[in-house]
């Protein structure tokens, strides 16, 4: 199994040098794709990558250069920033070399999948634990997520206890750094 996921890893890598980008930026902006708003940053996007700061920076850097990302202030804290994708970025994700993977994984059983999910969910489990690497996860599956006071929050039912905010339908199932799982999860 370890053998096929390797070989798997070096057919997204081989086909990854195109659009004038390469893996590392390819892999840098599928995540902020699906990164929620608060794990949009260099250190978050190095912690789940498992990386350092600096060679993440440097990816960023040559991304917000080609116009793929955008930095924007927090606004709860003035020094730091949040990375959004561009227009051209979504332009450019339409073309991913990775969407061959995500067809031929849709060409499966839905219960071949769906084994093969929990088969490297688990495996990457044991080695992010292995390296005292906390894995990331979505809002639908964290202890932070909590019902929102709907009387103030115009309608809508979900709110981040960790961060203090309200969150959208679309957000629930982005990446978040700050993910702790639920219990039964």
């Amino acid at each position: 199994m370890a053998e096929l996921v390797e070989q798997l890893g070096r057919c997204a890598c081989s086909e990854a040098f195109s659009a004038g980008l390469h893996p590392a930026q390819w892999s840098a902006l599928r995540y902020f794709e699906r990164a929620n708003r608060f794990s949009r940053t260099v250190s978050a996007f190095a912690q789940y990558h498992g990386t350092t700061r600096g060679t993440a920076s440097q990816t960023i850097r040559s991304l917000v250069h080609k116009g793929y990302l955008q930095r924007l202030p927090v606004k709860h804290d003035q020094r730091s920033f949040r990375l959004d994708l561009t227009e051209k970025a979504q332009l450019v994700l339409a073309s991913d070399p990775l969407g061959e993977f995500v067809s031929a994984a849709g060409a499966l059983p839905v219960e071949q999948c769906s084994a093969l999910v929990l088969g490297l969910r688990a495996m990457l489990d044991q080695v992010l634990e292995k390296r005292a690497r906390r894995p990331f996860g979505v809002c639908t599956s964290c202890e932070h997520l909590g019902a929102a006071d709907t009387e103030h929050q115009e309608g809508c039912g979900h709110h981040c206890r960790l961060q203090d905010e309200v969150l959208g339908a679309q957000e629930l199932g982005r990446i978040c750094v700050d993910h702790r799982c639920r219990q039964g999860h």
